[in-house]
């Protein structure tokens, strides 16, 4: 990826920048969807693989709509990009807001939760997949927010370095099992344990936390509930539902630590800490 051109570089223009007035108008419903994903399929054969360079949910973004379901998602149909969850997020969002990014892929949330909160969040944002993660920083930098810190690692149940699975047709869908295409890459990235990022951030507690791992959840949510302390509980939890590849029942092990389900969307489980 070749990020060396300043944004507005690749802004879109003719036909592409008709078929983004167009999907981002789109009302959600199954018919307006079957059109975008049409018109979107146009959009990117004549892209010929350049990336566009868009403001999308309130912030600027280089996107490349090749190999990253999120990136297609974003920028085509923003309006239906994880509606709920970053609604739920956004009326939550208070001075001083601290919010963790597991799979912070191209950085959506990260970017959205930081402009919402007018540059005064701390957010962690983290991605293990290179190509990705140089995604994530460029996008970071053309937003004047200066409150993201992105770390390029997996969050697993071990330091060290660990196999990471990518899938070649959707580049968002890494993880440390095996998931997604039969085509599947692999390469070797270094990896944390959730507390050990987080006592190095010397964070006393977290208002948010979203994990997309993937089906590697388990791994991330189990060391850290066995070792936190309670203040350290995330206030809202935003999870990949990925319950068919957990080695254990993270809703069970949620409700045991004071957890309620706010509600299931199509990808996400949305949990809210109770007060004691």
């Amino acid at each position: 990826m070749d990020n060396s051109q300043p944004f507005g570089t690749y802004a879109p223009h003719g036909f592409v920048r008709r078929v983004l007035n167009c999907t981002r108008g789109l009302p959600k419903t199954w018919l307006a969807q079957r059109f975008s994903y049409f018109l979107r399929t146009l959009a990117i054969r004549a892209l010929k693989g350049a990336p566009l360079d868009v403001e999308t949910l309130g912030v600027k973004m280089r996107l490349f709509p090749y190999n990253n379901v999120c990136e297609k998602r974003i920028l085509f149909a923003p309006q239906n990009f994880d509606s709920v969850e970053l609604g739920i997020l956004a009326e939550r969002i208070t001075e001083g807001f601290r919010f963790i990014d597991v799979g912070a892929n191209i950085g959506a949330y990260s970017l959205f939760v930081a402009a919402r909160s007018d540059g005064a969040a701390r957010i962690l944002a983290i991605e293990p997949q290179p190509e990705i993660f140089d995604r994530l920083v460029y996008n970071i930098a053309q937003n004047p927010f200066g409150t993201i810190k992105a770390f390029s690692c997996a969050v697993a149940d071990k330091p060290g370095e660990l196999t990471l699975f990518l899938d070649p047709f959707n580049r968002g869908e890494s993880s440390l099992k095996i998931v997604g295409s039969s085509q599947t890459e692999t390469i070797r990235v270094p990896a944390m344990p959730l507390m050990n990022l987080i006592a190095g951030e010397g964070l006393t507690g977290i208002d948010a936390m979203k994990i997309d791992a993937e089906g590697s959840e388990d791994l991330i949510l189990g060391p850290f509930f066995r070792d936190a302390e309670s203040r350290l509980y995330p206030k809202l939890l935003i999870i990949e539902d990925s319950g068919t590849l957990w080695q254990f029942d993270i809703p069970e092990l949620l409700t045991q630590r004071g957890y309620k389900l706010l509600t299931r969307t199509r990808l996400n489980l949305i949990y809210e800490l109770q007060e004691a």
